[in-house]
């Protein structure tokens, strides 16, 4: 096969002229660098080797993009799952239902359920969990696990106590959790 050099004479880019002078500069540029023992760079070796390495690096990020987006696909659907699993009825028949009113994602929502469900509710033994439009029922333990994963799912139980203002006028009358407008 025939070097860069011979191809560039035969398609007529290069004259003969020219070619000898160039390797005539670059024999005597080796000849420098072997007599002073300085190490001759090589600046493609160089450029190959730093485009290798902003591949790499690239790469690397492109793959921890990909495996953060497959955890949180896999963390999803945990989620799904516990709640497919362990969400219960919220008793509501359509007759003696109860509005229940909660907070989640800064808006007020309601949620038909039976009496016995609110009490449940009420007293922290089943919370709410949903996303979007969605809402389920599922026992304390299992939101604690989904919390773990995504506490934006979970709506907060109502606190059970407040802290009471000593120059409140009203301090004496208390408000009834399942107080209905």
């Amino acid at each position: 096969m025939a070097s860069l050099q011979d191809q560039l004479l035969k398609a007529g880019l290069v004259d003969g002229k020219k070619a000898k002078q160039i390797s005539k500069e670059k024999r005597k540029q080796n000849k420098v660098a072997k007599k002073s023992g300085d190490v001759q760079v090589d600046e493609a070796k160089l450029a190959a080797e730093q485009a290798r390495a902003e591949k790499v690096a690239r790469d690397r990020e492109l793959n921890a993009q990909r495996e953060a987006a497959a955890q949180q696909k896999a963390i999803a659907a945990q989620i799904k799952q516990l709640i497919e699993r362990n969400k219960q009825p919220k008793g509501a028949n359509g007759q003696n239902d109860i509005a229940y009113h909660f907070t989640f994602d800064k808006k007020v929502k309601k949620l038909y359920v039976s009496a016995a469900v609110q009490d449940h509710l009420i007293a922290g033994r089943l919370v709410i969990v949903g996303e979007g439009e969605h809402f389920e029922l599922v026992p304390r333990v299992i939101a604690d696990k989904i919390a773990e994963r995504n506490p934006q799912m979970v709506v907060q139980p109502p606190e059970k106590s407040t802290p009471v203002d000593e120059e409140d006028p009203y301090a004496g009358y208390e408000i009834p959790d399942d107080l209905m407008w």
